[in-house]
């Protein structure tokens, strides 16, 4: 309820004992005027997330990349299954994302991987709603959508 372009979904490591801001702060010291004054003792100690995905992209789905199938840019880096906005003037997520990873970070911008399920932005009609990823045995990538009620497998071509 901040308007279209916060929060941003995020991806970052994960410290023992750390505070990354919800319900108080979000993307860092940034105060949800929602809560206002009523725990600045925790805003001053948020943690700001490592990368931004973007804002209601609804990044519900994660995986690394463990294969061998597709091509070495993807080996090690995340992909992620992003479910898509409800509650955004313009419809963004609906795509499987990807972000490269060296030495355990993130090395380089989101980049499109899998798109093509808004089928019209004027209309908010789509075609899917990719949720869940993972990596299946043969190296491929399978992609649940939760909303066409099917499970999408992308392979890498010989």
């Amino acid at each position: 309820m901040l308007g279209d372009e916060l929060v941003p979904d995020y991806l970052t490591g994960v410290r023992d004992g750390a505070f990354y801001g919800w319900p108080y702060a979000y993307f860092g010291q940034n105060e949800d005027p929602r809560k206002k004054s009523q725990r600045p003792d925790l805003v001053a100690r948020t943690i700001k997330p490592d990368f931004a995905l973007g804002s209601h992209v609804a990044a519900l789905g994660l995986a690394f990349y463990q294969g061998t199938s597709f091509p070495a840019h993807y080996h090690g880096g995340a992909f992620i299954g992003m479910h898509g906005s409800w509650n955004r003037s313009d419809l963004v997520g609906y795509k499987v994302a990807f972000v490269p990873f060296q030495n355990g970070r993130p090395s380089g911008p989101l980049e499109d991987f899998l798109t093509g399920f808004i089928a019209n932005q004027q209309t908010s009609q789509v075609y899917g709603r990719p949720v869940g990823v993972a990596v299946w045995t043969d190296g491929s990538l399978l992609v649940a959508d939760d909303d066409a009620g099917k499970v999408w497998r992308v392979s890498a071509k010989k």
